[in-house]
């Protein structure tokens, strides 16, 4: 019980740290690994955390990608 409780403070304490504008992707991820992790062998609390910070970094990818297009797209101002 006591792990778990420290699981859970812990990440809550990192999702606090990250901020509003760094969740992108991390709730989706982070269900996704959970599920993963638990079906994997008990792990849930790892799966989630590395299914977090890949789903941030998807999304950021997904959203430098978006304005690099629209960059692209855009008239020259010349």
């Amino acid at each position: 019980m006591n792990r778990k409780f420290m699981s859970i403070a812990l990440t809550a304490a990192l999702l606090a740290a990250t901020g509003a504008a760094q969740a992108k992707g991390c709730i989706e991820g982070a269900a996704v690994g959970g599920v993963a992790g638990h079906v994997a062998g008990k792990h849930g609390t790892a799966g989630a955390v590395g299914g977090c910070a890949i789903g941030h970094h998807e999304a950021s990818k997904k959203e430098k990608k978006a304005q690099e297009a629209n960059a692209a797209s855009a008239p020259s101002g010349k």
